[in-house]
């Protein structure tokens, strides 16, 4: 009998990868988990220099390095950093940018993100074009060559899940001299890597998918290269000390070795809802990019791999008391704002967002998580008000 062996070598499959948090060892210990390093500032060489490289950990720490290094494989990225929280992350692409400079960013997007740029990066002197970002002659339109400098793309987009085709717009970007940043966070890096489909960055909301227990608020970037925009954002990161705690750096390692896990089963749940519930007479829509009668979905098969994410969104009949009936009456389903843990949350998305939202006000916005699916779906049944 013929025992067939597979020969391995960097880089590892995905699944390999965050498994084994890249297979590292602590030197010092043989420990196939790595210490957390709570040091503030580290000791200079005899000739001035910081042999380590590292200087202060406003700047940087040793325990961030795994993390950073499991993120550049998984988005096939050069560089990553990590943040004290997603918005932090997210921010710090805008900041790094100049008065005046022109930002396309999408019309539904995470709404913190935008309600940031609507209400402090204006004042920052920021400009800015919110455009359809399923619609490529609106980006092309609200193109400016040689003053839009960033693109800011989010897709699957919150909370009405739309897709963006990545690959058009970097080349309609790039064609204008703009970065193009997309938040992956509800792809994840497990469904999606748009830095190879031509991005310059990528940004999660680590406290979601990538950590997946609800326990930590940390945030990432990652740069297909280096070049001085990325070592802005650095120093950005730096000079406001947007880092996250050590402790909270390894909460997140140990998080993310579950992530192929975790993502593969919020996938199968969502899918299964969404099929059925588009059945239901009570629910007028079902949002997910799984589904083939979803405007995104061929975009979506064409640029996500292995699934279509954990998010759903679904419009109740009945309008806003009804949605925020079945809210307020599912057992299973945990009334709570975030997305991307074990535990399956339900929201009024729009009484969150508050005046000025473009969410409707009969969606509830669904994160399922690893539950059973049948148990899932029996408990969002049992609370649509009945007719």
């Amino acid at each position: 009998m013929t025992i067939k062996t597979t020969s391995f070598s960097y880089p590892y499959s995905s699944a390999t990868a965050v498994a084994q948090a890249l297979g590292t060892i602590d030197k010092e210990s043989q420990g196939v988990v790595l210490p957390i390093h709570v040091a503030t500032t580290y000791i200079r060489g005899a000739d001035n220099s910081y042999p380590t490289g590292n200087v202060y950990s406003r700047a940087d720490n040793p325990t961030y390095k795994p993390v950073e290094q499991l993120l550049c494989q998984l988005e096939q990225g050069e560089q990553a950093l990590l943040f004290s929280s997603g918005m932090a992350a997210a921010t710090s692409v805008f900041l790094a940018l100049q008065p005046g400079d022109h930002v396309i960013v999408p019309h539904i997007m995470y709404w913190a993100l935008r309600h940031w740029l609507l209400n402090f990066a204006k004042d920052w002197g920021l400009q800015f074009s919110f455009v359809d970002m399923t619609q490529l002659h609106l980006v092309k339109q609200a193109m400016q060559p040689g003053k839009t400098k960033l693109v800011w793309l989010e897709t699957p987009g919150n909370p009405l899940w739309t897709i963006s085709d990545i690959t058009e717009i970097v080349a309609l970007a790039h064609q204008a001299d703009a970065w193009v940043a997309v938040d992956s966070t509800c792809a994840t890096p497990i469904l999606s890597q748009p830095l190879a489909l031509g991005a310059d960055i990528v940004m999660h909301s680590a406290t979601k998918y990538l950590n997946g227990h609800s326990d930590v608020i940390a945030g990432a970037l990652i740069t297909a290269a280096d070049h001085p925009y990325w070592q802005r954002i650095r120093s950005i990161r730096a000079q406001l000390g947007a880092v996250p705690s050590p402790h909270d750096a390894a909460q997140l390692l140990r998080g993310m070795r579950t992530l192929h896990l975790r993502v593969k089963a919020a996938c199968e749940n969502a899918l299964f809802l969404a099929e059925q519930l588009q059945q239901h007479p009570q629910i007028k829509a079902v949002l997910y990019p799984g589904l083939p009668n979803f405007a995104g979905y061929e975009v979506a098969c064409k640029q996500m791999s292995g699934g279509f994410g954990g998010m759903l969104s679904i419009q109740v009949e009945g309008g806003e008391a009804a949605a925020i009936h079945v809210a307020a009456n599912t057992k299973l389903w945990k009334r709570a704002t975030s997305l991307g843990g074990v535990e399956s949350l339900i929201e009024h998305r729009a009484s969150v967002e508050g005046a000025g939202t473009p969410c409707p006000s009969d969606l509830l916005r669904l994160s399922a998580g690893i539950e059973d699916k049948h148990e899932l779906l029996a408990d969002l049944l049992q609370a649509l008000p009945s007719r």
